[in-house]
């Protein structure tokens, strides 16, 4: 049974960092393309950040230069390290596991099959 558990979210304050931590089990992490996306209130989840099997990454416009996604395979995680956090970056973070990747990392949500329940983080002005 495959299981993403994130965590690190939290309140914030704008101009703060915060870790979100994506720990997985029942899959062989190694092989994994991971993502992270999120969902503000009101809004469609969108893509944030993607790290393909072998530690290439790709960013939201609306992120990059701030976010950085990386990975430990021998702890089975991901983390999405976030810099000089918005208000508009208040949402529900997700992370997203695709254990049949071919070394490319995904931006759609439709290529991921494994899904955490998300951790909230909040920043305020």
């Amino acid at each position: 049974q495959v299981q993403l558990v994130e965590s690190g979210g939290g309140l914030v304050q704008a101009g703060g960092s915060v870790r979100l931590s994506c720990a997985s089990s029942g899959l062989t992490f190694s092989t994994c393309a991971m993502g992270w996306f999120r969902q503000a209130p009101g809004k469609e989840r969108e893509f944030v950040a993607a790290s393909s099997s072998g530690g290439i990454a790709g960013y939201a416009d609306s992120v990059k230069g701030r976010f950085t996604i990386s990975r430990d395979n021998a702890k089975n995680t991901v983390f999405l390290q976030m810099n000089s956090l918005k208000p508009e970056d208040t949402a529900v973070y997700y992370c997203a596991a695709n254990p049949a990747s071919s070394g490319v990392y995904y931006r759609a949500e439709i290529a991921y099959r494994h899904w955490g329940q998300g951790t909230q983080v909040t920043v305020s002005s």
